[in-house]
């Protein structure tokens, strides 16, 4: 007896490698870093709260730091912080420090494309 073939079968051929896909897949990753180059060069300091507060005329901020990189936040007027200054006025499109006169302490900063002066008074310690 002899035993019978085994039934033909053919074979199935690879499916073909979808080209429009490794093409997506290597342009989202382009994209996806320079979102990342993006985020990190203008959002990281909003993100970390280093960015410079363009504060308001009335509002009150505390000033630490380096006084070559000195860190401004907003506050309350009435918190006791140490370091507090009430904003007296905010002179926008320079960093003379000079027009605010004798009386005041300056601050000048620089958000994004904006330059300002913020002309501070030192709120006393409770």
């Amino acid at each position: 007896m002899t035993t019978p073939s085994a039934p033909f079968t053919p074979e199935q051929p690879a499916a073909p490698a979808k080209k429009g896909s490794a093409l997506l897949k290597k342009v989202g990753g382009v994209v996806i870093a320079i979102v990342l180059a993006v985020a990190v060069k203008l959002g990281l300091p909003y993100l970390t709260g280093d960015a410079p507060v363009h504060a308001k005329a009335g509002e009150c901020v505390t000033v630490t730091g380096p006084d070559n990189d000195p860190k401004v936040d907003t506050t309350d007027c009435s918190s006791g912080k140490a370091d507090l200054f009430k904003v007296v006025k905010v002179i926008d499109n320079t960093f003379d420090v000079n027009q605010c006169g004798d009386q005041l302490s300056a601050l000048a900063q620089q958000l994004d494309s904006d330059k300002f002066v913020l002309c501070l008074e030192e709120v006393a310690a409770k």
